[in-house]
């Protein structure tokens, strides 16, 4: 797992960070979206990209238990794409 630098193809605000983690499944993506927060400062910003498509429940979620914001969260051809501001 590694926080990448890149940029996100659609209508989706654009991150400095981006999270690869397609083709992972629960309960992984929320454990690294949570790893990859921790390396960061408070108020960056995380786009997350997945294809499980349980993320569309658990991400928001753990954002809300975490203190983290939800800036954006868009549904992609493959999975969903998500921005986080680190709370």
């Amino acid at each position: 797992m590694q926080v990448k630098q890149g940029a996100v193809n659609g209508v989706l605000r654009v991150t400095e960070n981006t999270l690869d983690l397609i083709g992972l499944k629960c309960p992984l993506p929320v454990l690294k979206t949570k790893k990859a927060l921790s390396r960061l400062n408070a108020g960056a910003e995380l786009t997350v990209q997945t294809t499980d498509p349980m993320a569309e429940i658990d991400i928001p979620h753990f954002c809300q238990e975490q203190g983290h914001t939800l800036v954006d969260k868009e549904k992609t051809e493959t999975g969903h794409s998500f921005v986080i501001r680190k709370g």
